[in-house]
């Protein structure tokens, strides 16, 4: 049998075809890679140092590594932490350590998806690292500052990679279709204005993606013509960049969250919009939104909370898309309602009290009697019923141990419901102050 299909001329896709070859070939990360920036300035001078390149998928971190390599004549080793362990680890270093004393070459380490090494993995590179044996680099789409241990990091520098923008991904497309010797030049494609433009978007940043959509769009290709209905047919069932487990995730979640709590309404449904259309699940959307209603809106406006509920309810009784334009509502209400965080700070500052403080007694006042012993040992003496007092209120009495008296949490607004709960709270605070068994202190007095 051939092993035609194991050689060089085996199929390639055409993203991988037209990989840049040289920095002047790279497109993209002009903030690392422009005339004059350090990084650029290492890889000419041929002093290079250990990295973490961070960034989306499809953005080059792979071909810059490659390209690092071959700028300086290096020996490269790449391993994918996804299939390799201690062992492949080990086994590259072997030959890096063979690199350099039978050739005298350095070794560069590319580790595509590093954030995968545990860190008993990860600890392994450190000896290497430090001694020089290999020049790392590493790839990853993941915080390296959550998923790298600190020992790995100080040895690194991390430089971030950003989405490729509008014109970049413009050029690697005219790249792919002029390049006769790579790329699709020899098929001769025309393309329109509207379907490149629709490419473009949908690559949403990627090149890998863009080419990978370009090479399937010219399959099927009809007198050498792609218009926008050929590529609305390739993108049907894709979606956007948005990885639930991953950076894009925790970072669209917390910007819906901070445009509700800056009441930006066409912002937060932006965000929302860009979490469904990735694939996120309503459900999750719903729960989180259920927790800005009390964190963000709280008193300010309670209904906040019914809404959010209601369209939980909604969308898992409904599903989609229904329930989907159920949480939109909520989380237009909630941008456009007064904001309040009283309740949240209260709590929190409740809760420190009672983790870093001691497990004060009850007062005596405030405890349940329901046996004759307890009775006789003073259990719930002297406590007023609140009902029996004028306004329901009995000024004066202390709900807290001794310990803590006058401690204050919950300090309300001046906006929405909350104002009306301030002035009431004002009001009681006045008629504490001028009862013989004063609760609260003044205005000035200790607050938690």
């Amino acid at each position: 049998m051939s092993n035609d299909l194991f050689s060089q001329e085996a199929y390639q896709p055409l993203a991988s075809r037209m990989r840049p070859q040289s920095l002047d070939d790279y497109v993209g990360q002009k903030h690392l890679l422009g005339e004059g920036k350090p990084l650029r300035e290492a890889i000419l001078s041929g002093q290079l140092h250990s990295m973490v390149f961070w960034g989306p998928p499809g953005v080059g971190k792979t071909t810059l590594a490659k390209i690092i390599a071959d700028s300086i004549d290096a020996h490269l080793e790449s391993i994918s932490a996804v299939l390799s362990g201690v062992k492949e680890i080990r086994a590259a270093v072997a030959r890096a350590q063979e690199q350099r004393d039978c050739r005298g070459r350095q070794t560069i380490l590319f580790v595509d998806e590093v954030h995968r090494f545990n860190k008993s993995q990860q600890d392994a590179f450190l000896p290497f690292v430090e001694n020089g044996t290999v020049v790392l680099i590493g790839a990853t789409t993941e915080n390296p500052s959550f998923e790298l241990n600190n020992a790995l990091l100080s040895r690194c520098r991390v430089y971030v990679l950003r989405s490729l923008d509008v014109a970049d991904i413009h050029e690697v497309i005219h790249k792919a279709l002029s390049n006769t010797e790579r790329g699709l030049a020899s098929s001769a494609l025309n393309i329109s204005e509207d379907a490149l433009k629709l490419l473009v978007n949908a690559a949403d940043g990627d090149a890998r993606k863009a080419l990978n959509l370009l090479e399937i769009a010219s399959d099927l290709a009809v007198d050498k013509t792609i218009d926008q209905a050929m590529i609305e047919e390739v993108l049907v069932g894709d979606t956007r960049r948005f990885d639930k487990h991953g950076e894009y995730f925790y970072d669209q979640i917390s910007a819906l969250h901070k445009s509700i709590r800056g009441s930006s309404p066409d912002a937060a449904l932006y965000w929302f919009a860009r979490m469904i259309d990735g694939g996120c699940d309503p459900l999750y959307i719903a729960r989180r939104v259920v927790r800005m209603a009390s964190e963000d809106i709280g008193n300010a406006d309670p209904r906040a909370s019914a809404v959010a509920l209601n369209a939980w309810e909604i969308q898992e009784r409904l599903g989609s898309p229904e329930g989907e334009l159920s949480i939109a509502q909520a989380i237009v209400y909630l941008a456009v309602a007064p904001k309040s965080n009283a309740v949240y700070s209260a709590y929190k500052t409740a809760l420190a009290d009672v983790k870093n403080r001691p497990s004060y007694d009850v007062p005596l006042h405030l405890r349940n009697a329901p046996t004759k012993l307890m009775k006789e040992l003073d259990y719930g003496g002297d406590y007023r019923y609140s009902h029996d007092e004028p306004d329901a209120f009995s000024p004066g009495e202390n709900y807290f141990p001794e310990e803590l008296q006058h401690t204050r949490y919950y300090v309300p607004t001046n906006r929405g419901l909350e104002q009306k709960i301030s002035e009431k709270l004002n009001r009681l605070n006045e008629l504490d102050k001028h009862s013989p068994r004063q609760r609260y202190e003044d205005s000035e007095g200790k607050e938690s």
